[in-house]
């Protein structure tokens, strides 16, 4: 397994991070642990949960997938084999489950929040430590343009990172990322850490697949390339539309039909479903499978430091490892970019 350093930092992850949402919801406790070993047995040593999973996130199961990682450490041992990713809750109304609704990246909220994630880690440190949306209005999960009208207050990334600081100053954490950011939201994040001296972002974890690129239509990845922020690539197989398996079979067993279609509108785009067909058929017509193909271009792409992959099943994670050995041909490279041209980021 190839490995990569995240930012600046001395932290060095396999360009393939375990994904953990479904840890809790769609996988037991018995499936979470025979994925991280069999993650490790492949050579993975990132793994990537947040204090909200699993999703869709719900009062009776929220902090299920930290949970169920922490009896697997306790009872493994190999904590210090992996570098553990974790994230704490942007504001959210709706999810009043978590510190009462009024998750904000404060200091009183990132604290409580970073407590009960090591509680439930069972673990004393936390080696990256990201917010999993920002605190201020930005187009994110499915929003795609920015609504000034959506105004509203919002914690200073100074405030933030401040008590970021004084986290990793008492052991508690690492080092920090971001998550669903923009272009500006990295920008400030550096400048506020140049300026005053203060924890400096290490990754940022967004979207990116083949059917939601817009991470280098923003430029954001000129952003991080120049600013040295690692990509964390999440969702590159399009909560599974990618396999095609709902191409082939839309009653296919998975995500998109086991839950509301409010829970991810936007893979259910009929522009998505195009663009499936046109990167299904290419895949076939050179002998790999949609998901290899998919997978293989991720992995493969200057921006990203680590992809974030998520299985429900044994067979699905072996294929997704594998496909990291799979090499694309300049022609297939080709072939999808002009796909992209005709369906440009119908997912995002």
């Amino acid at each position: 397994m190839k490995t990569t350093k995240l930012g600046r930092t001395d932290l060095s992850v396999s360009r393939i991070c375990l994904g953990t949402m479904t840890f809790g919801e769609q996988n037991t406790e018995a499936d979470a642990h025979s994925q991280l070993d069999y993650a490790i047995e492949r050579g993975i040593n990132f793994i990537d949960t947040a204090e909200m999973y699993p999703v869709p996130p719900k009062a009776g199961t929220q902090g299920s997938t930290e949970r169920f990682i922490g009896t697997w450490l306790k009872k493994s041992g190999k904590r210090d084999q992996i570098v553990l990713a974790t994230k704490a809750a942007g504001p959210n109304a709706t999810q009043t489950w978590i510190r009462g609704g009024k998750h904000n990246l404060d200091a009183k909220n990132i604290r409580a929040a970073v407590d009960a994630s090591l509680q439930r880690l069972q673990t004393d440190y936390i080696d990256l430590y990201q917010l999993h949306w920002p605190s201020r209005n930005v187009p994110i999960f499915g929003a795609n343009q920015f609504d000034p009208k959506k105004e509203r207050a919002s914690i200073p990334v100074e405030e933030t990172l401040a008590v970021l600081g004084e986290l990793i100053e008492e052991g508690k954490i690492r080092h920090i990322g971001v998550s669903n950011e923009s272009p500006w939201g990295v920008s400030e994040y550096i400048k506020q850490s140049e300026m005053r001296g203060l924890p400096r972002i290490a990754t940022i974890q967004n979207l990116y697949n083949l059917t939601a690129r817009a991470f280098e239509t923003t430029l954001l990845d000129e952003v991080c390339y120049r600013e040295e922020v690692s990509l964390l690539a999440y969702s590159p197989l399009a909560f599974g539309q990618l396999s095609a398996k709902y191409v082939d079979d839309p009653q296919a067993h998975g995500r998109l039909t086991i839950y509301p279609p409010t829970w991810s509108p936007r893979y259910l785009r009929p522009a998505v479903f195009a663009a499936v067909k046109e990167y299904a058929a290419l895949a076939r017509a050179n002998g790999m499978t949609p998901a290899q193909m998919a997978l293989a271009w991720c992995y493969s792409r200057w921006c990203v430091g680590s992809t974030i992959i998520g299985a429900t099943t044994p067979a699905q994670l072996k294929e997704n490892i594998d496909a990291e050995s799979v090499a694309l041909p300049d022609e297939v490279v080709k072939a999808i970019d002009a796909i992209h041209a005709r369906y440009t980021n119908p997912g995002q």
